[in-house]
């Protein structure tokens, strides 16, 4: 989330959105189209697209070619096909949109159509402190009654927790306890890049793409800096505490998002078939676009989500900060959305809830509130809050989980994700399964 004061007051508490320069809006569109392709007929598709709508001819881009996606993406008059997903972003000129949208109905090759949307960074500052609410207790199960005191524990601190070790967040999912590291694992964040010179980062960066038109993968904005560190920085960072979840996961950064902190839902699919391609076996994408009560989500992101997992890599995203429904594109079905939590580990006042909809639930929940991490020099490090820094926390524990079992599937790795959350006395609508564990 990105934009102006957000001016919401409760439990006395005040949070601004962090990035000023980007107004969000509601359903905000770029007047391109996304089309969900039959894979085996996609070629058929956009022909019919080209004699009936006029859209322009599409030109290919495989996962690896981030250049090519940036050139395309900033052409009007050029379509671009992600064959590896089955979608294009077309462009169409205002007078045949309906055209467009009659021949999607019509044509069996083609699946569904809808409008891009705008997308931003789901991010906030927290200017003040917290009012602690909620104190869970532990399951009685035997085999996970140590790991769950632990998290009895930390509720019970409040807003006192010892960071001069590890991180809250840290301390929250236990990673300061577990041996597991991520090692062998690609972790793959969309976002606003990474600073690639970043003292904690650098070393293990694998691999860097952007596919924001002009703008290199070099964060400009420091959010995405901000996400890679949670997810997988070091055990030893250059100042303490440690911040990372999985601290020797390989990081994929891209660049989805501008520097003012706001995309397009083309360059978010751009992101997640590079990060295909380069063997990410989870897609970090701390952003969204908001959606209104009752609004379904996108059936072109939950079918890529669908190939996605098909292919063994999981999605998490930021179910959003205006405490609304979940955010697009965390409501699909087949993306694990993330809540944010306080120190307290009740759910943060911002945070998004879930609707009574097939996807729009909230998934697992994570430390989101007053989150130190990496950010781009000269500051180094910073301290902030929202749902965005709820999901790689979450990242960063698929990272261990695929690490701990590297010969399961997608689905294995989600049922293990959620099966070891502590569970929250609070609804599920609200928090999930609840708080995320380390293995």
């Amino acid at each position: 989330m990105t934009s102006e004061s957000f001016g919401r007051r409760e439990r006395g508490e005040q949070f601004e959105l962090c990035d000023q320069s980007v107004l969000k809006r509601e359903n905000a569109y770029t007047g391109r189209y996304l089309v969900l392709l039959d894979p085996q007929e996609g070629k058929r598709g956009m022909e019919a697209l080209r004699s009936r709508a006029g859209v322009p001819g599409a030109e290919q881009v495989r996962g690896a070619e981030a250049e090519s996606a940036v050139r395309i993406l900033e052409e009007p008059d050029v379509s671009a096909l992600f064959p590896d997903l089955g979608v294009a972003v077309v462009g169409v000129a205002p007078d045949q949109r309906e055209a467009l949208v009659t021949a999607a109905q019509e044509e069996s090759s083609i699946i569904a159509a809808e409008p891009e949307r705008l997308v931003y960074i789901s991010t906030i500052t927290d200017q003040s402190r917290e009012v602690t609410g909620y104190y869970p207790t532990y399951r009685s199960d035997e085999d996970v009654l140590e790991r769950h005191t632990t998290a009895a524990m930390a509720a019970a601190l409040g807003s006192a927790w010892d960071e001069s070790d590890h991180t809250w967040g840290l301390q929250a999912v236990r990673a300061n306890h577990c041996r597991l590291t991520g090692q062998g694992v690609m972790v793959a964040v969309l976002d606003t890049g990474v600073d690639t010179n970043h003292p904690d980062l650098a070393a293990r960066i694998a691999g860097t793409a952007s596919f924001v038109p002009g703008q290199s993968v070099q964060d400009g904005n420091g959010h995405g800096t901000h996400c890679i560190g949670t997810a997988a920085g070091p055990a030893d960072p250059q100042q303490r505490p440690r911040y990372g979840v999985a601290p020797e996961a390989r990081i994929l950064a891209g660049k989805v998002l501008s520097n003012q902190g706001s995309g397009s839902d083309g360059q978010i699919l751009a992101g997640i078939s590079w990060a295909l391609s380069q063997g990410a076996r989870v897609i970090s994408m701390s952003l969204g676009a908001p959606v209104s009560p009752g609004q379904l989500f996108s059936p072109v992101f939950e079918t890529v989500a669908q190939r996605v997992v098909a292919a063994g890599t999981l999605i998490v995203a930021a179910a959003g900060n205006d405490s609304g429904p979940v955010n697009h594109p965390a409501n699909c079905p087949s993306i694990l959305a993330v809540a944010a939590l306080g120190k307290a580990l009740h759910v943060a006042p911002f945070s998004c809830r879930g609707q009574s909809l097939a996807g729009a639930e909230i998934n697992i929940a994570a430390p989101g509130v007053e989150v130190r991490s990496a950010w781009p020099m000269p500051q180094v490090y910073k301290t902030i809050s929202g749902t965005s820094m709820a999901t790689p926390h979450v990242a960063g524990i698929v990272a261990l989980l695929a690490q701990m079992e590297p010969g399961a599937t997608a689905p294995e790795l989600k049922k293990r994700l959620i099966s070891g959350a502590y569970r929250l006395p609070q609804p599920p609508e609200n928090v999930g399964a609840g708080l995320g564990q380390t293995p």
